[in-house]
């Protein structure tokens, strides 16, 4: 009976006891699911660790941000609005058409604009947070509140134009070469020195009109700093700069979770960041770069102060046509390919895949070798070979393989340079000295799948193209390997020759 009757009826204390169990029942609810949000991300990264399972995690973590947006639509300051679900659609559209026009070789490109799209929206947050008048703190939690916003505000800021810079690079809208101002390092130290000057006087502050300038004032700096950070480090370098920003993406997520009170969005920017920065950490050492170094840009980029022995001539190299790479694969019992961004970029990927089935069903050994900064992003090279169907289990990183190059057969490298690069390892003058490299020069032959002799990013000639077990074949990277298929033809399935196929 009562069920029916009008609120107005009730006593005011038992609507309010019932509009606060409500309210106490769907915060449980929206935690609850949080909770579960969580769980499933962490699965998503535990996922993403092999190949093997990265399509497993990349369901967990679709699944726990469907179920984050769900339950963050409930939160009552969002309140169910129609503006909220529209937004949404339209985010969402977009999103969807982006993701299906995007080639693989552009995914990089993707990538860098999405993490400026974070520190943008850490930014605006940041901002809105401060000049919101509804909900006013005093003491020790106003201060707590507007180191938040401070610092959101910075690492949103480097985030949003470093990645817009590194997208443009990326892109070729912007040059690759590392813009390296004189006293480049001081200068990042004193916008750094100002910042905190800038952040003691922004949290001393108590009015709205007083704390804008100094927030303004460093939005501007870390944007500066941003720009500077990202065009100081070359071409070669961006795979690690592309994992950094996604961490600092992370970090910016993280503090805009902090300024929402939004423990998801503190937990999903903390486990986004610590990846990231472990992802580069592991870059890093891959390419024997210090940390630290990343963070302040311009790494990579010292000048040396004698001439390389690469630079120098080095002799003629030794082409060879597809017809003759095709018979001297046919005669070999183990092959490997190295792949590198020309690769991706003339679509070959389909064409090595068809080789290694082909070669496989032959009964020879066939394996891939990726360094851990081949193409423009870290894992870039797997993505491609997972689309073009290559079985996870004969794509070896470089530590697993490097070691066994010597009792290859052939190598066959396709569109990469400086990863293969033996001045690396024995020219200590050189822009790449102690980079882990794969050492492809110590198989029996190697075979570089090239448009031309130019060079890789790093700009430095490559004396592997001069080794005497090292032949040239010149083309369309896509052109070249159907060209090798159709001159090879179907190979059966009989055993391999236990010739070696040496020049």
């Amino acid at each position: 009976m009562q069920s029916i009757l009008p609120q107005a009826l009730y006593p005011l204390a038992l609507i309010e006891a019932a509009a606060g169990t409500h309210t106490v029942v769907t915060h449980g609810l929206i935690m609850a699911a949080y909770l579960v949000a969580g769980v499933l991300f962490l699965l998503s990264l535990g996922g993403l660790s092999s190949q093997e399972s990265a399509k497993r995690g990349a369901v967990f973590g679709i699944a726990g941000m469907a179920l984050a947006i769900v339950a963050t639509y409930f939160l009552p300051q969002v309140g169910g609005s129609p503006l909220a679900i529209g937004m949404m659609v339209v985010g969402g559209s977009i999103g969807l058409v982006l993701a299906k026009r995007v080639e693989m070789t552009a995914m990089p490109q993707l990538v860098a604009i999405l993490h400026s799209f974070v520190g943008l929206a850490a930014v605006l947050i940041g901002f809105a947070s401060f000049l919101d008048t509804s909900h006013v703190v005093t003491g020790a939690e106003r201060i707590v509140h507007t180191i938040e916003i401070y610092l959101g505000v910075l690492i949103g800021a480097v985030t949003f134009t470093g990645s817009i810079v590194a997208y443009g690079k990326l892109d070729g809208k912007i040059g690759s070469a590392a813009l390296l101002l004189p006293g480049r390092h001081f200068w990042n130290l004193v916008i750094g020195l100002v910042c905190v000057a800038l952040g003691v006087w922004f949290v001393g502050e108590t009015s709205i009109s007083a704390g804008i300038v100094p927030l303004l004032i460093m939005t501007f700096l870390a944007c500066l700093f941003g720009v500077h950070m990202v065009m100081a480090i070359g071409g070669a370098d961006m795979p690690v700069v592309i994992s950094m920003l996604n961490s600092y993406s992370g970090w910016a997520a993280s503090a805009t979770g902090f300024m929402l009170s939004n423990d998801l969005l503190i937990i999903t920017g903390a486990l986004v960041g610590s990846s990231g920065a472990i992802l580069s950490i592991i870059m890093c050492r891959a390419m024997n770069r210090r940390f630290l170094s990343v963070i302040m840009g311009g790494f990579g980029t010292t000048q040396s102060s004698g001439a390389s022995s690469a630079a120098q001539d080095q002799g003629e190299v030794q082409p060879i046509t597809p017809e003759e790479t095709a018979d001297l694969i046919r005669h070999s019992k183990s092959i490997v390919v190295v792949p590198g961004y020309g690769m991706a970029v003339s679509h070959a990927q389909h064409g090595v895949s068809e080789l290694a089935r082909r070669l496989r069903a032959a009964g020879k050994k066939f394996e891939f070798a990726i360094h851990p900064v081949a193409g423009r992003m870290p894992g870039h090279m797997n993505v491609l070979l997972a689309e073009a169907k290559v079985p996870y289990d004969i794509v070896l990183e470089m530590d697993e393989i490097n070691d066994d190059l010597d009792e290859v057969d052939v190598v066959i490298v396709i569109g990469a340079n400086d990863i293969v690069n033996p001045s690396a390892l024995e020219e200590p003058d050189s822009p790449i000295a102690g980079m882990p490299v794969l050492e492809v020069w110590k198989a029996g032959t190697v075979i570089v799948s090239k448009r031309s002799m130019a060079t890789g990013y790093a700009g430095v000639q490559n004396p592997l193209f001069f080794k005497e077990n090292t032949r040239m074949l010149f083309g369309d990277a896509k052109e070249s390997v159907e060209a090798v298929l159709a001159a090879l033809g179907e190979l059966g399935t009989k055993h391999p020759s236990k010739q070696a196929a040496k020049v």
